[in-house]
């Protein structure tokens, strides 16, 4: 598949949307509506046992969610994602970790858009103050037994794919340690 160009539609702080012409392999064209944000990372607070969320309001959704951390750098900034994690732990949860792990990659929903987030998981962690942004002081945080946590996926009140995802992957980061 070859981009015949690319023409930017709307932008805001945190997105662009774009319209890029395309033409497939049999010479036909198309054209591709594709949501370009900055990658984001996903941080997962592990206590022992336990694992800190947020919760907020979804717009989009219309509905509170339980989640992990997780975000962007402002103004659809590029920003190393080690250090995009420890701000967006900090300023979600008031944690700093004394240990941050890279699990892996996850491709948000890559039918239509460019976002990837990194996953990280945050051990030795030491209380303190939150610093979120304007649009997250509805924002609230609590420890969950990973039992409850499971539950909560079970129940369906926990639906965020993101964070379904990188559980997961913690799954796996556990299962490989001898």
């Amino acid at each position: 598949m070859d981009s015949l160009g690319s023409r930017e539609v709307y932008a805001n702080a945190w997105m662009t949307v774009r319209e890029d012409p395309i033409r497939r392999a049999d010479g036909s064209t198309g054209i591709y509506g594709v949501v370009d944000k900055p990658d984001f990372a996903l941080i997962i607070p592990l206590d022992g046992e336990r694992v800190r969320l947020v919760e907020q309001y979804r717009y989009p959704i219309g509905m509170r969610r339980w989640e992990f951390p997780q975000g962007t750098a402002p103004d659809r900034a590029e920003e190393n994602p080690g250090v995009l994690a420890e701000r967006e732990l900090r300023e979600e949860t008031g944690l700093r970790a004394g240990k941050l792990l890279e699990l892996g990659v996850l491709d948000v929903a890559p039918g239509m858009t460019s976002q990837r987030g990194r996953v990280f998981l945050a051990t030795q962690l030491v209380e303190g103050f939150h610093e979120r942004e304007h649009e997250e002081q509805d924002m609230r945080s609590a420890w969950f037994p990973r039992g409850e946590f499971e539950a909560m996926i079970t129940r369906g009140e926990i639906t965020d794919a993101q964070s379904i995802a990188a559980y997961t992957m913690l799954l796996l980061h556990e299962h490989a340690q001898p």
